[in-house]
């Protein structure tokens, strides 16, 4: 990595950054490469990444509409964890944990991870029950899970209303340490400058049109700046997932949402866990610039809108002030919306789609962020292959149809989710 001092740095800033280096290159397309990446956010430039990097194949261009990270990547809230309780999910989501645990070293970039906690809370006798079932399945496949008492989580979190008298009382909760938050740009420029680096051209402002398919196998995409072929494309582009697929004549069961989000104005620390509840929809950090970030459930309704409506503004404010009275005092700053593509089961889709080499990741409901290193390196796997990863096999299209959902059956981390 290229190290610069003090002067250098000044300098820069001064002239307007006019003689900084680019991250990244920007390259015009190709007429033909061996992959295409459609999608420009995490799991898109992650799959990029991974192509080049474990399997070799380094004539690979990612193809963005907008620019990096300017879809869910930048409209999530940062939060990471692998907090399940199937076997499929849990060994898929814990090795999205250990990539994001060292990625900083990988990509020599710093994303930021932040293991301060994830703190699942419940409510009720029966959600210690299923809090306890989910820790020890949790424990069983080797994550960290610790179930903590009331009064362990009063100390640990004193801005919490944790008295007998709350609206929601709050009896436990179960918490995984190694859970935490994700800078979500900083996750795009990393891997986004590592896939430049090893020869991936990374195309902006570049909208796949069609997808072109000859004898039952793809041959290229058709786009805003021109044709370009392949024989292999994968599909990375979270909510709008079934319009992509639909170019090819796939069929996803996937239905698209808005999910919101939220934020205060910038206080001193006050919050160094994240903290989720299902009974109230609710979940809450604190940034690393020291606003509150927060959200709760989706606006069941479909829709590709990146943006919010009041209603559910007002539901996610009024969840915090009953878990957090005194957050009352604070300002909202600003809120946004991100498309979720949920799919029958609330588990992803990873894999071969019926088309000779048309591959997807997608279907993420609420978690698409924290499975991004994992995401991309299976997708990668998949691609290079041509036959899923062990920790995607079972993450198929065909599972819809055979029978084999993946559900949590409120034994997830989101209990309402699913």
């Amino acid at each position: 990595m290229k190290r610069y001092s003090i002067f250098s740095l000044v300098g820069n800033a001064l002239s307007g950054h006019q003689n900084w280096p680019l991250a990244w290159r920007n390259p015009s397309p190709k007429k033909q490469y061996d992959v295409v990446i459609i999608g420009g956010g995490g799991h898109g430039l992650a799959t990029a990444y991974y192509l080049a990097k474990e399997h070799g194949l380094r004539n690979v261009a990612v193809l963005e509409k907008g620019w990096l990270g300017g879809g869910n990547t930048g409209r999530n809230t940062t939060i990471v964890r692998s907090n399940y309780h199937l076997d499929p999910n849990a060994h898929f989501y814990d090795l999205s944990l250990k990539l994001w645990e060292r990625l900083s070293q990988a990509l020599n970039f710093n994303v930021m991870y932040s293991a301060r906690g994830v703190l699942n809370l419940v409510h009720t006798p029966a959600e210690i029950d299923a809090a306890m079932r989910r820790g020890n399945a949790m424990r069983l496949n080797g994550i960290d899970a610790q179930f903590l008492s009331r009064e362990e989580i009063a100390t640990r979190i004193p801005n919490l209303d944790c008295s007998p008298n709350a609206r929601f009382p709050i009896v436990g909760g179960l918490l995984q340490p190694r859970g935490g938050t994700v800078r979500h740009d900083a996750v795009a420029w990393g891997y986004a400058r590592a896939a430049d680096s090893l020869g991936v051209d990374i195309i902006q402002r570049c909208e796949v049109t069609g997808i072109r398919i000859e004898r039952k196998a793809v041959s290229g995409v058709q786009t805003t700046l021109g044709d370009i072929g392949t024989s292999k494309i994968g599909i990375a582009v979270a909510g709008h997932s079934s319009q992509v697929a639909a170019m090819a004549g796939v069929k996803l069961p996937i239905e698209s949402h808005v999910l919101q989000a939220m934020v205060s104005e910038p206080v001193k620390p006050v919050l160094d866990t994240v903290v989720t509840s299902g009974a109230v929809h609710f979940y809450i950090s604190q940034s690393d610039k020291g606003e509150l970030v927060m959200g709760g459930d989706l606006d069941f309704y479909n829709s590709y809108a990146q943006r919010g409506n009041l209603p559910m503004i007002e539901n996610v404010v009024s969840g915090c002030l009953a878990l957090f009275p005194s957050f009352g005092r604070l300002r909202l700053m600003r809120t946004w919306g991100g498309i979720m593509d949920m799919t029958m089961d609330g588990s992803p889709i990873i894999g071969k789609l019926p088309v000779s080499g048309l591959y997807m990741t997608g279907g993420w409901c609420y978690g698409g962020f924290k499975a991004t290193p994992a995401s991309g390196y299976v997708h990668a796997w998949t691609i290079a292959r041509d036959e899923p990863h062990p920790l995607n096999a079972a993450f198929t299209l065909e599972r819809f149809g055979e029978g084999r959902t993946i559900d949590e059956k409120g034994a997830g981390p989101y209990p309402w989710a699913h």
